[in-house]
């Protein structure tokens, strides 16, 4: 009897400890592994994505476009002559199309199968970052980062979350290959389909993101380009709104009633002069989280040619700069700083 009674005093006295360490828990930033870890992996690879679980990343984020026969891979971009060899495989298939209103030249995710893709090799895409990965990756398939996901987290005894991106949407549509049904059905498969599923969908286009509130339950973010640029389901839609009109209250409010956030290009938050050092810190995050929104700007970069004169070449700086802010999450091509900067701004 006195054993359990000291058991029982003993989980009164841990249960409000355990509570409020979990309540920090859930308040800290969430690192999203931008492409994985793609500041030392070529880009929406296995290897990168591994990596950047391995550093501590949260999620992982796979952006998604379309095979000929209608499998979502992983690639930034449809247009894949820069993150792959296929230039050298499939030399014949090169092709100009217009995407989002823009020529490009190239060679498309969409021209070729999956059992086609599967032959080619990753490469690092930036001159400045580390080739000596080239050509030991294949491109993976959204299943097989779901799949990835899943095992890791068994192995690391955490929840691993998924964080895709719909690239392109109305133009993939306009071909006759949308990749919001193939997207939601594979979530479906994974059980990842509920309003707490360890997932957010993300887009730059808001139409898109409408159409999968209709069809899943999963938080869906909505991203913002630079401040003059439109949606282009806007483009084509002849609506005049630039993502600096959307970053208004009012339109924050009608964001909220078909997204759980936003992610903005970090510089609508902190903007920044001619000269690229930096303006004070605007309303967004405040408005944003007034809406019921949460906040995870883009992309945290470790390289100095991407840090403003105020961080004097600490990356760390930056990132707390942010978490002080009020971001909810950050994209970073770099977990382990990300990690590092979150720790050491929660110690504080």
């Amino acid at each position: 009897m006195r054993f359990l009674q000291y058991c029982l005093a003993f989980l009164a006295l841990m249960t409000p400890m355990l509570e409020e360490a979990a309540m920090a828990a859930s308040k800290a930033p969430l690192v999203i592994g931008h492409r994985g870890a793609c500041g030392y992996r070529p880009e929406h690879t296995l290897a990168s994505y591994e990596l950047a679980i391995e550093m501590g990343a949260d999620f992982i984020e796979p952006d998604l476009v379309s095979t000929k026969d209608g499998v979502l891979v992983a690639r930034h971009e449809n247009e894949i002559s820069g993150t792959t060899d296929v230039a050298e495989k499939f030399p014949a298939r090169k092709a100009t199309k217009t995407i989002d209103g823009q020529k490009v030249e190239g060679w498309f995710t969409e021209d070729f199968t999956l059992a086609e893709l599967k032959t080619l090799r990753a490469k690092e895409r930036l001159e400045f970052r580390d080739h000596s990965h080239d050509g030991k990756y294949e491109v993976p398939t959204f299943q097989e980062v779901i799949d990835l996901a899943k095992k890791q987290s068994l192995a690391k005894g955490r929840t691993i979350g998924i964080y895709p991106e719909t690239k392109h949407p109305t133009y993939f549509r306009s071909i006759g290959l949308g990749l919001e049904a193939p997207l939601v059905k594979a979530l479906k498969a994974a059980g990842w389909d509920k309003a707490d599923s360890p997932v957010f969908i993300q887009s730059f286009e808001i139409q898109n993101l409408k159409d999968m509130h209709a069809m899943i339950d999963v938080p869906l973010v909505f991203l913002y380009d630079e401040p003059d640029m439109r949606p282009y389901d806007f483009v084509v839609a002849n609506d005049k709104r630039t993502y600096a009109d959307l970053t208004k209250p009012e339109e924050l409010k009608a964001i909220a009633a078909f997204a759980k956030g936003i992610g903005p290009w970090k510089r609508l938050i902190v903007g920044e002069n001619p000269d690229k050092t930096l303006k004070a810190p605007n309303s967004l995050i405040e408005d944003a989280h007034k809406a019921g929104l949460v906040v995870h700007p883009y992309t945290f970069r470790n390289e100095a040619r991407y840090l403003a004169p105020e961080y004097k070449g600490d990356p760390e700086a930056e990132y707390i700069q942010f978490f002080k802010l009020g971001v909810d999450g950050v994209f970073s091509d770099f977990s382990d700083t990300a990690v590092k900067a979150r720790d050491k701004f929660l110690k504080k």
